[in-house]
């Protein structure tokens, strides 16, 4: 074979650029004979290496400077086939960012100037991502990147914090790792002003998570990657400065098996902004599901079929432009979303009769929005509204399937029950067209939360999987963002309540907590300087003098006005954190922790009440569509969401009202059992109370599982990529308290768990598995110092560790367990393979067993075959005998041969003479193979012969064994008649012979030459055996049997038994 080594190696490009040493270093590394070729030992003793110690930073920095130099030399594109695809996530630039710039708290200058700096260079390199200890701070790089491949997903799997650079990937595998670890659920809270990024970065964590616990259910995983997406059609809307802000509260909990494998999800939801459907500021749109469907509809021809128009839009989602119908009919991402939508519908496991409701539904609130009310008067009341043009009146009863004239009796009038008695009483033009727009906030509402409730039910675990207690959850917190708009609203003031509370929970787990053990259990540590925003809270929530407390207690008051509203807070919120412009009417302002924001009380009291009356639920609840008459009928949470599980139906089903008996005959009477007002709650329960107890619930959720922040940064309002605008962040780090946050992280113990759990934790590290070392300082000590740890600090009942210190104590324990899972592997299958040699070894034992029994069976039935075959053969033997007396009773001369020749037809008197006389003796007959048997049997024969005839020398050998006329003799002839067509059978025949011959030449052989028995083996017996002496055939038969046997030649036995 021809050497490969016959060109000469590479070189470097321009060797006069580098060092002598440096060149002979590569020169010897680039040696292709491997037998020339320095070992690796003596090229780390090389002086290039040697010289490199202590010099690592200034080699990376001038190796970033290289490789800066190189790019720009060679700035032209490889084809495709010469991209090297190697396993760092990003180009490395400079060295020195990620030795130091990865984490804000390793900077040696800490202040708000230094973090700003550091941040805008990351971001103009496009590494968005920074840590501030175990924070991630994402920002928003409104742009795609690709660094969110399956290939990055393995990257970030169960590796070192600080092997990989800041990714959102690594915060979710932090949090696998801790449940897997601990068992323990995981809460992972991203917060972040409104568009910095919170959904996708929710988005990219439910992937990782997903990946990282694969189960077997692939359709699973696809379900819950199709979610966020459906939910989001629903929930998302287009603002003044986000296209895809979320108007609703988001909590998703995925649930997990003790092993970590993913077994199913579950959404919460709160505080959808209902009003949106009604009506949106300018510059901003409706929910997305709108658009989606009325593109998809108009391309499949089916707007006529859901009574809408294709020329002007509906009026709940038209705008001052104009251009909503053109964008609908044009733009190709709606049609591609409705499509989507579509084949989340599919995967997630709706129903296409269930799709076909939710779009009818959708069709039917469009269709509301274009009725229109106008005011009559009459003789006796002037305040009447009427429906001037009736076609959006039947074409949204037909899209709802309820009755024309019910849902205009319930728009344009109510019922008001007073001492028993049922007063109907018109409507004026604005109530009914709060009315109708009730009507519309409520289904699409409702619509909303049985969604969320669906998909909670198709996505829950299986009950073989699931048992309680045993399962793990890992929450994912996506909020609406702070918001402060030119026109901030009754939607914008809760939105930004929650922040505030997302803010407070923030502070409580990074500082005041922390603080608070520091002085209890005796630490010694520096106070760290924080804006605490529980007095906003209180202002917010307390009771009965809170800003909450006192909307509900106003919307009570029938005569209450927004500017009496005002003047109530004014009276009551005295702090400085409320205060009231000069100026304006209907204004006041919050100092919230992102900053000042002014809000507009116009129609607060209204939208806090949030009125639906019960003639537009009744009616609702006669509709033909079997889900619209669902979400009517299921009662309200104080969350203002729909029950997951429908209310059990008890007793006494009411009947309908008078007007509605002979109207809707298919009505089921027992939706109707309860009134509406007691079975939905809208008269007692507000806007405001259900926000209250939705923040309650959010929080119940929360503080259950361990905390993982992911802090969202907005660079800029223009929505640009790569701007960096810093007054804009510096406003955002203040807020959101990054500086502090820093400081608690460098100087504090982010980590800090009690003696006990942190030895049953880590005990395997300094102690052997089995002992059992007391959950003492001592224990806890030794365990610390055996990892090699430093900085940490032992209280009074806990171990206080750094951030980082839990992760390094991660490593080591699943370095310990991993030996001892190789030992307990290799344990195992030795103790298998014994087993498996032990189970075979008896099986063969078995089979040994079972085959001697077998073979055992064989031979005696075979032996037993044989005795019977020799039973009837002497039978027939004996049978063939008892006619020989008849030779002696004749004379020599007399005899007659012709009836001897039926039984002998071959021996006849001339050729038994001829026989005879051929031989000396007289005994020719007995030509037999010269064996001892047949000659012993032959003298015996001849013996017995002449002793039987002492007078006749030359008597022939048949006349011998019986006497002429012997009285004997004829009796036994009389005693064997013979019947016709009947001869005695002889044993003699050719197929006996064979036999027998065969059987005896084996039996023989076996007995001379057999081998050594095994057991199992069937015994064989030789001729000294009984079993064989049984066979014989000489022995077993009597003498004067076996000579008349031997008397005859073969030929003349063959011939008489062939004829006989």
């Amino acid at each position: 074979m021809q050497p490969l080594h016959l060109n000469p190696p590479p070189t470097l490009l321009h060797p006069e650029k580098w060092c002598e040493e440096f060149n002979h270093f590569i020169s010897q590394c680039l040696i292709k004979d491997f037998e020339k070729r320095p070992s690796v030992t003596h090229l780390l003793d090389h002086p290039f290496i040697k010289g490199a110690h202590g010099k690592v930073l200034f080699l990376q920095k001038r190796l970033a400077r290289v490789l800066q130099e190189q790019k720009q030399l060679n700035s032209a594109a490889k084809i495709r086939h010469e991209r090297m695809h190697t396993r760092g996530p990003y180009h490395v630039q400079d060295a020195e960012k990620y030795c130091l710039e990865d984490d804000l708290v390793n900077l040696e200058v800490l202040d708000e100037e230094t973090i700003i700096h550091h941040l805008q260079k990351r971001y103009a390199d496009s590494l968005i991502y920074t840590y501030v200890g175990d924070i991630l701070i994402a920002l928003n790089p409104f742009q795609n990147l690709s660094i969110y491949s399956p290939q990055f997903s393995r990257l970030y799997h169960g590796v070192k914090r600080i092997s990989n650079p800041p990714h959102i990937f690594a915060s979710a595998d932090a949090a696998y790792q801790c449940l897997v670890t601990f068992s323990k659920d995981q809460c992972i809270v991203i917060s972040g002003e409104s568009g910095s990024g919170k959904t996708e970065s929710a988005h990219l964590i439910v992937q990782h998570l997903t990946f990282l616990g694969k189960a077997n259910n692939q359709t699973l995983r696809e379900k819950i990657l199709q979610v966020n997406s459906l939910v989001e059609a629903f929930g998302n809307a287009c603002t003044a400065i986000n296209d895809n802000s979320s108007r609703f509260g988001k909590y998703l909990e995925m649930m997990f098996t003790p092993t970590g494998a993913v077994m199913g999800a579950r959404i919460s939801e709160y505080l959808l902004e209902k009003s949106r459907v009604i009506k949106q500021a300018t510059g901003e749109k409706n929910f997305h599901i709108f658009y989606y469907i009325y593109a998809g509809l108009y391309h499949q021809k089916k707007l006529s079929e859901f009574k809408l128009p294709e020329e002007k839009p509906p009026r709940y989602i038209a705008d001052e432009t104009g251009r909503v119908m053109y964008d609908i009919i044009s733009k190709e991402s709606y049609r591609s979303q409705f499509e989507a939508i579509q084949h989340c519908f599919r995967i997630i496991g709706f129903s296409e009769k269930e799709v076909h409701s939710v779009y009818r539904i959708l069709a039917g609130i469009l269709n509301i929005g274009n009725i229109e009310f106008a005011a009559i008067s009459s003789q006796h009341q002037t305040d009447k509204s009427e429906v001037p043009n009736p076609e959006a009146l039947e074409n949204a009863a037909s899209i709802l399937c309820i009755s024309p004239k019910e849902l205009l009796k319930a728009l344009t009038s109510h019922c008001v029950v007073t001492r028993g008695e049922t007063i109907v009483r018109a409507n004026p033009v604005d109530r009914a067209a709060d009315v109708r727009d009730a009507m519309s906030k409520a289904l699409y509402g409702r619509l909303f939360s049985w969604i969320v409730n669906r998909i909670n039910t198709l996505l829950q675990p299986e009950k073989n999987i699931c048992h309680s207690g045993n399962g793990m959850n890992v929450g994912i917190l996506d909020i609406f963002g702070f918001e402060n708009f030119q026109r901030n609203s009754f939607e914008q003031l809760c939105i930004n309540i929650a922040n505030e509370q997302i803010q407070y929970y923030f502070n409580q787990h990074v500082f005041a907590l922390e603080q608070m053990e520091y002085k209890n259990e005796g630490i010694d540590a520096m106070p760290v300087e924080y804006e605490d925003n529980r007095p906003l809270l209180d202002m917010f929530l307390q009771k009965p003098l809170g800003l909450l407390a006192l909307l509900d207690e106003e919307s009570r008051f029938p005569q209450a006005r927004d500017q009496t509203l005002v003047d109530k807070f004014e009276n009551n919120l005295r702090c400085k954190y409320f205060w009231r412009p000069k100026g304006a009417a209907l204004c006041f302002g919050i100092w919230h922790y992102a900053g000042k924001v002014l809000y507009d009380a116009s129609g607060v009291l209204e939208k806090n009440r949030d009125t639906l009356p019960a003639d537009v639920v009744i009616v609702l609840r006669t509709s033909e569509n079997k889900l619209l008459q669902q979400l009517f009928s299921i009662p309200l949470t104080k969350t203002g969401n729909l029950a997951q599980s429908r209310a059990k139906i008890i007793a006494a089903s009411r009947s309908l009202p008078p007007h509605f008996s002979s109207g809707r005959a298919k009505v089921d009477t027992l939706e109707m059992m309860r009134h509406p007002e007691e079975s939905t709650n809208m008269k007692r329960q507000t806007m405001a109370s259900y926000f209250r107890y939705s923040l309650m619930d959010l929080l119940s959720k929360m503080v259950i599982g361990q905390p993982h922040f992911v802090r969202c940064i907005k660079p800029n309002d223009d929505r640009e990529a790569l701007k960096f605008s810093r007054e804009r962040v510096l406003t955002q780090l203040r807020s959101t308290g990054i500086l502090e946050t820093v400081n608690i992280r460098r100087q504090g113990y982010s980590h800090r768990i009690l003696f006990e759990e942190f030895v049953k934790r880590y005990y395997y590290l300094a102690f052997r598995a089995h002992q059992t070392p007391p959950a003492s300082k001592e224990s806890c000590a030794a365990i610390l110092e055996k990892s090699k740890l430093d900085h940490w600090v032992l209280g009074k009942t806990k171990v206080f560790l750094k951030y980082y210190h839990v992760e390094q104590l991660n490593l080591l324990l699943q370095e310990v367990i991993g030996r001892v899972v190789i030992l307990q592997a290799y344990t195992k299958g030795w103790l298998g393979a014994r087993r498996y040699k032990r189970v075979r070894e008896k099986r063969e034992k078995g089979a040994i067993t079972i085959q001697s029994a077998w073979r055992g069976y064989e031979a005696r039935s075979k032996f037993k075959k044989i005795s019977n075959r020799r039973s009837e053969s002497a039978a027939h033997i004996q049978a063939g005998l008892r006619v020989a007396p008849d030779l002696k009773s004749h004379p020599e001369g007399d005899y007659d041969y012709s009836e001897t020749s039926s039984y002998f037809p071959d021996v006849t008197k001339k050729n038994w003479h001829s026989q005879a006389q051929s031989s000396p003796n007289g005994y020719d007959v007995f030509q037999r193979p010269a064996n001892k048997n047949s000659m012993a049997g032959t003298n015996a024969l001849t013996s017995w012969t002449h002793r039987a005839t002492p007078d006749h020398q030359e008597l022939s050998p048949c006349e011998a064994p019986w006497k002429p006329g012997s009285e004997d003799g004829l009796a036994q002839k009389q005693r064997t008649p013979r019947r016709r067509y009947q001869q005695p059978k002889m044993l003699s025949s050719p197929e006996d012979t064979m036999y027998y011959n065969q059987l005896n030449g084996t039996l023989e052989y076996q007995g001379s030459k057999r081998k050594p028995r095994k057991l199992g083996h069937l015994k064989v017996l030789d001729g000294e055996d009984e079993y064989y002496k049984s066979l014989s055939p000489v022995a077993g038969i009597p003498e004067n049997i076996a000579a008349h046997l031997f008397f005859f030649s073969s030929s003349s036995k063959g011939n008489y038994f062939a004829q006989h």
